[in-house]
C-alpha cells in the first residue's frame, strides 16, 4: 500500500506532525498530549470508524508510541500523558518492543480460510467439489459450500473453479510476515511473537487498518536539536524523491537545515566503507574458511537468518553496516555531536539500539516520521535552500539502497583489484524469499556465492518508513546513483580511517 496516501497514511502523517510540534513548542506536555487526539480528530462524528471515541483512543495509542511510550494496558487505567515528561529528553528514549499491535484498532482478520463467495454460478461441473481430497465441499440449494474442518486449505478447489469465486482469506499482516511471528490472541486479534519478529516493519505498511505502529524518536531528536547540541543528519541513499517531485537531494539537504540539523551526510560514504570491507571478508574467508558469505548491511535479514539458521552465523560478514560506519566517521571529526541515521527501515531503529552500535547512532528517523518534522516546522520543501551537492560517496554506495546493489558492488570491488576472480552472486528481496535461499545454501547449493539479503521486497526503497511507490522510487535511485557513475572511488582519508572505525 506503500505509495498511496490513504485514511492510514493521513493519520499517520498527522501523528508525527503534531508529535514534532508538541516537541518544538514545549511547555506542558502533558496537558498538550491529552488534547492532540481532539486536534487531530475534531467534531462528534467518527469518520473511519463506528465511534469518535474509538479513533480517539487509536490516536492517542499512535501518539505515545510515535513518543517511544509503551502501549497501555486495556485493562487498567492510566493517562494518555503517562510517562511523556520522562521521555522528553535529548537521548535515545527506547523501550522493547519496537513492533506494536493496538489491539482495539486491529480487526481480528480472518486467517487461512478457504470461503465460496457470491461469484458462485452453481456450475454443472463442479470441479471444485470433485478435486477436493478431503470431500470438504458439498453442495447446497446448487452452490458449493465448504466445511471449514475438513478443509486443509490445499488449495485444489480455488485453481479449478471457472468463476474465480473461491478465494483463500488470509490476514495480510500475516501473510506479508516472512517470519511466521504473527499468530492470533484468545480474541482472534493479531499478536506478535517477539521472539520471532525482527522488526522489519512488513506488517505495519501491510495492514490496512493501521493497527500496527512502529515506535518513533522525533521527539527526543528536537530536544537534542533544542538544547543546541551539534545534530548531524546521515541520511540514506534511498532518500532521493521521497519528499516530492521537484525536491532535489540538494533542496532536501537545505531544508534539515531548516529544521536545525548541523549538516547532512549522506550515507553512501558509510556504503563505500562496508563494501571495502566485505569484499576483503569474501576473499579472506571463502572458500578456505567457511563455504560462503552473507551480507551484513540489512539488519532485519542478518537478524533472520542467525534466527533460523544459527549455524551460519559467523557466515554473515562482520562488516559494520553504512548506518555505523557513518556515524563513526562523523563522530571521528565531530566527538561531541549526536548523529541521527535519516531513512526507508524500521529495522534500523532496532540496530541503533544495540549495546553495540548505541555510542555509534543517537537516533533513528524515517522519511514519513521527518515529513512530519518538516510540517510541524512549516518547512516549504519546494521554496528550500539549495544547498551543495552530496560528494561523499560513489554510485556503488550509492546503489545499496535498491536489491542487488550490495552484492554487485561487492563482486565490482572485488574484480577491480582482482580480476580474475570468478565472485558468484545471489541475491533475494523479502524474508520469505531470503529463507528460500538460506535452504539452497544449506544443501550446498550456494557454494563458493556471495549472499545479499534484503528483507522489504524491492530493497531499502520498500522500507516501511518510505514516502513513494517502490518502483518510482527504484528509478529515481537508479538514476541518482548513474549520476555517480564516473566517481569510482573516494577520498582516501575514509579509507585510511576504516581500520579504525572498525574497531569495537
Amino acid at each position: 500500500m506503500r505509495g498511496i496516501y490513504s485514511s492510514v497514511t493521513d493519520i499517520r502523517r498527522k501523528v508525527f506532525t503534531e508529535i514534532a510540534r508538541l516537541a518544538y513548542e514545549g511547555g506542558d506536555y502533558a496537558t498538550k498530549i491529552e488534547q492532540l487526539p481532539y486536534k487531530i480528530l475534531p467534531g462528534e462524528r467518527a469518520t473511519y470508524r463506528d465511534s469518535i471515541f474509538l479513533e480517539r483512543a487509536i490516536v492517542g495509542e499512535r501518539l505515545r508510541l510515535g513518543i517511544g511510550l509503551p502501549l497501555r494496558r486495556m485493562d487498567e487505567h492510566a493517562p494518555l500523558s503517562e510517562g511523556i515528561e520522562e521521555s522528553a529528553i535529548a537521548e535515545k528514549y527506547y523501550d522493547d518492543p519496537l513492533i506494536n499491535i493496538i489491539k482495539f484498532a486491529c480487526n481480528a482478520c480472518p486467517d487461512n480460510k478457504v470461503i465460496v463467495t457470491d461469484m458462485c454460478q452453481g456450475c454443472l461441473a463442479h470441479p471444485c467439489k470433485e478435486v477436493c481430497p478431503k470431500d470438504a465441499i458439498s453442495i447446497v440449494n446448487g452452490k458449493s459450500v465448504i466445511d471449514q474442518d475438513k478443509c486443509i486449505k490445499c488449495g485444489r478447489c480455488i485453481n479449478v473453479c471457472p468463476y474465480s469465486a473461491i478465494h483463500k482469506l488470509e490476514r495480510p499482516c500475516a501473510r506479508s510476515c516472512g517470519m511466521d511471528a504473527i499468530g492470533s490472541d484468545e480474541f482472534g486479534r493479531a499478536e506478535i511473537d517477539h521472539d520471532k519478529c525482527v522488526s522489519c516493519g512488513m506488517c505495519l505498511v501491510n495492514c490496512p487498518f493501521g493497527a500496527i505502529v512502529d515506535k518513533g524518536q522525533i521527539f527526543q531528536t528536537i530536544h537534542a536539536i533544542k538544547e543546541g547540541i551539534d545534530v548531524y543528519a546521515a541520511i540514506a541513499p534511498a532518500f532521493v524523491g521521497q519528499f516530492g517531485a521537484g525536491v532535489t537531494p540538494e533542496k532536501v539537504k537545505g531544508a534539515l537545515k531548516e529544521l536545525g540539523f548541523k549538516d547532512v551526510v549522506e550515507v553512501a560514504i558509510g556504503a563505500d566503507l562496508c563494501t571495502v570491507e566485505e569484499a576483503e571478508d569474501f576473499l579472506n574467508k571463502v572458500p578456505n574458511e567457511q563455504p560462503f558469505m552473507a551480507t551484513s548491511c540489512c539488519p532485519a535479514w542478518s537478524v533472520m537468518a542467525k534466527k533460523l539458521f544459527p549455524d551460519f552465523k559467523p557466515y554473515i560478514s562482520m562488516a559494520l553496516t553504512p548506518m555505523v560506519l557513518t556515524g563513526r566517521l562523523i563522530k571521528k571529526e565531530h566527538p561531541n555531536a549526536k548523529v541521527v541515521f535519516i531513512g526507508p527501515c524500521a529495522a534500523k531503529k532496532l540496530e541503533a539500539s544495540r549495546k553495540s552500535v548505541r555510542s555509534d547512532i543517537d537516533f533513528v528517523l524515517t522519511f514519513e516520521e521527518v515529513m512530519g518534522m518538516f510540517e510541524a516546522k512549516g518547512v516549504d520543501l519546494a521554496m528550500a535552500p539549495v544547498e551543495a551537492p552530496f560528494e561523499e560517496g560513489t554510485a556503488n554506495g550509492r546503489g545499496f539502497a535498491i536489491s542487488g546493489g550490495v552484492a554487485g558492488a561487492v563482486k565490482q570491488c572485488i574484480q577491480k583489484e582482482h580480476p580474475e576472480k570468478e565472485v558468484l552472486i545471489d541475491s533475494a528481496e523479502g524474508l520469505k524469499n531470503c529463507r528460500t535461499m538460506l535452504m539452497m545454501a544449506k544443501a550446498g547449493k550456494r557454494n563458493g556465492y556471495l549472499l545479499e539479503g534484503m528483507a522489504c521486497p524491492g530493497g531499502c526503497v520498500a522500507g516501511a518508513g518510505t514516502l513513494q511507490p517502490v518502483i518510482k522510487s527504484s528509478a529515481l535511485v537508479k538514476k541518482y546513483t548513474s549520476e555517480a557513475e564516473k566517481k569510482l572511488a573516494f577520498e582516501s582519508e575514509h579509507l585510511d580511517n576504516l581500520e579504525l572505525l572498525t574497531k569495537e
